[in-house]
């Protein structure tokens, strides 16, 4: 009887379009614990499903150190989340680099709401030597001559500046400061570094050759050229209607017939160059002769 049972039982379990149960299974330390312990620290579920995603291969041990030490700064579990999704290599960094890190941006003035709004602006921050950094800096106080607090703006408003060679730094500055004849103060307010040079120069030359941009002269305080922060911070399409008077169509062509002089010049560099080291071989190979 209770083998018909079981065969009863059986065949019920066969019918067709009935499944089988599925057997229970082991929860595995990557897809339980691992998900517990992100919760932990205030991941939702989500928010750890996405973190797993990344760099599947590395140990969970490096993920959380990595999390947690983002949240130490100060950043939510969103902003850490999307700061390592866009820069998953810092999951790979040792949790003591993050820290030292974060100490050097917090002594250079980053600190509080500017050090998080520098780091999710720019994670390279954590990759870049050391070296380049106090160059950066350096440059900045000793050369540019921004205050302490015209650096520390400079450094939340535009962090890019610390990945920056100095010496394109410092070209940017000097073009500011002697051929447009702006002050550091109206640099930091304006975000000078955040638009690239090429574009500053595009910008500047197109309204000096329409007649709306003079160089001041030495001493003049004031001018009527455009504030700085107007040419840099508007859209290129109000630059043009506003600032420059003029149309699109007009810019893209003066840039092409600013590039053409550019690689004219540069080309007139070089056959200089290379007459000079003509001439400099020519006298050398006369001095010779004579002896």
């Amino acid at each position: 009887m209770a083998g018909g049972l079981a065969l009863r039982g059986a065949g019920r379990a066969l019918l067709p379009g009935r499944a089988l149960p599925a057997a229970p299974g082991p929860c595995p330390r990557r897809g339980c614990g691992e998900v517990a312990a992100l919760r932990a620290m205030g991941f939702s579920q989500e928010q750890a499903r996405r973190l797993l995603a990344l760099q599947p291969r590395l140990g969970p041990e490096h993920r959380e150190a990595a999390a947690a030490q983002l949240l130490l700064l100060g950043l939510s579990t969103e902003a850490a989340l999307a700061l390592l999704e866009r820069s998953p290599a810092l999951l790979r960094l040792p949790t003591e680099r993050l820290r030292e890190r974060a100490e050097e941006l917090r002594r250079l003035g980053l600190d509080g709401g500017r050090l998080l709004r520098a780091v999710s602006r720019c994670p390279q921050l954590f990759h870049v030597p050391r070296k380049r950094l106090e160059a950066a800096v350096r440059l900045l106080r000793e050369r540019c001559l921004f205050t302490a607090e015209q650096l520390r703006e400079v450094l939340g408003t535009c962090p890019t500046v610390l990945l920056e060679e100095p010496r394109t730094l410092h070209h940017q500055f000097q073009y500011a400061y002697f051929r447009m004849g702006v002050q550091q103060k109206e640099m930091v307010k304006a975000r000078l570094f955040q638009m690239p040079f090429a574009e500053l120069r595009n910008r500047h030359v197109f309204l000096e050759r329409r007649g709306l941009y003079e160089t001041p002269h030495k001493g003049q305080t004031q001018t009527s050229n455009p504030k700085l922060k107007d040419i840099l911070q508007l859209p290129e399409k109000d630059f043009l209607a506003s600032l420059a008077h003029s149309t699109p169509e007009e810019y893209e062509v003066f840039k092409k017939l600013l590039a053409r002089e550019d690689e004219e010049k540069e080309e007139e560099d070089v056959d200089a160059l290379h007459t000079e080291d003509s001439d400099d071989l020519d006298s050398d190979e006369s001095k010779t002769a004579r002896e």
